[in-house]
């Protein structure tokens, strides 16, 4: 591949904002499916999802659930700071474990009108507790929260926060937000973003996908706020990409291992633990006490010497000789054209917006015919972004 195969602005395409989704339909089932089956287009609706899945598959979805990163406080000059939680750093950057803390934890953030608040402490009442944020380090954008009574972090933020809505929705989060900007299988507390691709399913379409006898595996993906970040490198190998937290169980991993050649991901951030989990075996087939971190050059420096059975044969391993029940890691990985996937054979996932990582992934899962997809859900007036319609890509 030459350099100019690296040129963002080849993934760049005309998104008019009336085809942004800015609420979600009243049903989440009730959205537009576009089925892109190895290269063949037709169109259908969410709720006939399961009739589309080949036989003997496996659903693997990421169970994340979206806290309320978006913090604001006021001065007592009236100025409004708004403190959005990006990622814990004391006492543990173990993010679940950092929403179980009571009385006080630090995260990295970003901090809007930083300029207003020089120093001192912000206090915002909440019931009967007292939250507190003050500057641990300034320059680096790390805040020490504090509170009052036997709460944990989890509580204090779902209660005082508001639903970190992606910023190209341009408006306030509104009281049904809260509800539908999660999936009704989320757990596990820690992502500022969701995975939108399983906002489409429901309680009724996973009991179907059962009896049919396709089942389904949760793993857990803590999606960042870097999930928004444009791309601004000409070259996109240039892009900074943001690390998000991975908890497994293993015996996901053995589930993962039964049905490793008909893998269905629902979702960009579910593919992203799947390849990741690939890279780890193959670190480890090389070196058994390899740390579970996927850099984002990582796929692109070191030869793909595995099958994806042979990996998860690696990793369960590992996890047997650490006796781990559950397998904690970070990802960095960043999948764009010419990365050849390792274990996914269809996706679940929503359109996406110009330029960005995740539209970069699609082109990769379609041997670069994203262009036809996108084409084929704009002329059919299909709802793009997070609330908008969904495709379902099998290769």
């Amino acid at each position: 591949m030459t350099n100019e195969d690296f040129d963002i602005e080849k993934y760049n395409y005309s998104l008019p904002e009336e085809k942004i989704a800015k609420y979600p339909l009243a049903d989440r089932a009730s959205s537009k499916l576009l089925l892109w089956n190895k290269g063949v287009i037709t169109h259908h609706i969410f709720h006939l999802a399961p009739d589309l899945i080949p036989g003997k598959a496996l659903l693997v979805f990421n169970d994340t659930r979206v806290i309320s990163a978006r913090l604001l406080f006021e001065k007592s000059t009236g100025a409004q700071i708004e403190i959005f939680l990006l990622h814990p750093e004391f006492p543990t950057r173990d993010i679940q474990k950092s929403m179980t803390l009571k009385n006080s934890a630090t995260w990295l953030c970003m901090i809007g009108n930083k300029k207003k608040w020089k120093d001192g402490v912000l206090k915002k009442k909440i019931g009967h507790a007292t939250l507190t944020a003050a500057f641990d380090d300034r320059d680096k954008d790390m805040v020490r929260f504090e509170w009052s009574g036997e709460y944990t972090f989890a509580q204090i933020v779902n209660a005082s926060g508001e639903t970190p809505l992606p910023p190209y929705l341009k408006r306030k989060p509104v009281m049904d937000d809260a509800k539908r900007y999660q999936t009704i299988y989320s757990k596990n507390n820690g992502a500022v973003a969701a995975p939108t691709a399983g906002l489409h399913f429901t309680d009724e379409i996973i009991q179907k996908f059962h009896e049919l006898n396709i089942p389904a595996e949760y793993l857990t993906l803590h999606v960042s706020a870097g999930t928004f970040k444009p791309v601004d490198a000409g070259d996109f190998r240039n892009h900074d990409m943001h690390c998000e937290q991975i908890v497994i169980n293993t015996a996901s991993i053995e589930q993962l291992l039964r049905y490793h050649q008909s893998i269905i991901a629902v979702g960009t951030t579910s593919l992203r633990i799947l390849e990741s989990l690939y890279w780890f075996g193959v670190l480890l087939n090389t070196d058994p006490d390899a740390v579970f971190s996927i850099g984002k050059d990582l796929p692109y420096k070191i030869a793909a010497a595995l099958t994806f059975e042979e990996a998860l044969k690696q990793v369960l391993e590992y996890c047997k000789r650490h006796q781990l029940s559950e397998l904690q890691g970070e990802t960095e990985i960043f999948i764009y054209p010419g990365y050849k996937l390792k274990t996914a054979v269809g996706l679940f996932t929503n359109f996406h917006l110009p330029k960005s990582t995740l539209l970069l992934l699609i082109s990769a899962f379609t041997n670069g015919d994203w262009k036809s997809i996108y084409n084929e859900a704009l002329g059919n007036n299909y709802r793009f972004l997070s609330y908008g319609d969904s495709s379902l890509l099998l290769r």
